[in-house]
């Protein structure tokens, strides 16, 4: 294992650069994707309801299924692993912001807006600063999703870890097949301390600001 570390360190590192860029992108779309959903959500229960029932089918769709779905529009390769995985990560995030800005004390909205606050006031200095706790849990539970699933994403050639994992399985190679697995594994429990750590800084700095 270590030696084909030693002989091949350029494909793992690209491979391992190639998931990373995923996992970025994936998830900066998916939370613009959700801030704009999660506002809509706020104006009406009944479309809060709608969104998180449509995504919650969506999400029930097995991964190679939904890529395998997607390919005639959107062809082989990391547009549709990107697509897909946006789509998924929107049942996730939107359950969490959603339910993390609703756990707000109504008392607590009806003084600010009593002080003045517009709307817009209310969910960005209010809301937003006693739901980080449930929304970096969103944010952690997303990402981590995202780099497994990106990981099974290889199989339409959509590049990552997945395809080490991938070509492992293919030749029985037992380095790539412990190499892909342990790489993406390392890469899901760093992110995962990543968004901790991130938490914890934002929710100490909120907590400052509202007193």
């Amino acid at each position: 294992m270590i030696e084909y570390a030693i002989k091949h360190p350029d494909k793992l590192g690209i491979a391992l650069l190639e998931h990373v860029e995923m996992l970025i992108v994936i998830m900066l779309i998916s939370i613009v994707v959700t801030v704009l959903l999660t506002i809509l959500a706020l104006t009406s229960e009944t479309i809060s309801r709608l969104l998180i029932y449509i995504f919650s089918i969506l999400y029930s769709i097995p991964s190679l299924a939904l890529f395998a779905i997607m390919i005639p529009v959107t062809g082989l390769g990391k547009t549709t692993a990107i697509t897909v995985l946006i789509a998924y990560n929107q049942y996730i995030l939107l359950r969490q912001f959603i339910a993390g800005l609703n756990h707000v004390e109504q008392s607590i909205i009806e003084a600010a807006t009593g002080l003045g606050m517009s709307r817009i006031q209310v969910l960005l200095h209010v809301r937003v600063p006693l739901a980080i706790k449930a929304l970096f849990t969103g944010l952690r539970l997303a990402s981590v999703s995202t780099v497994g699933m990106a990981t099974i994403a290889a199989f339409i050639n959509a590049g990552g870890l997945g395809s080490i994992l991938n070509d492992g399985l293919r030749t029985m190679n037992i380095d790539k097949i412990l190499w892909g697995s342990v790489l993406s594994a390392c890469l899901a429990i760093g992110t995962n301390a990543v968004f901790i750590q991130f938490e914890k800084r934002i929710y100490i700095g909120s907590g400052r600001s509202l007193l």
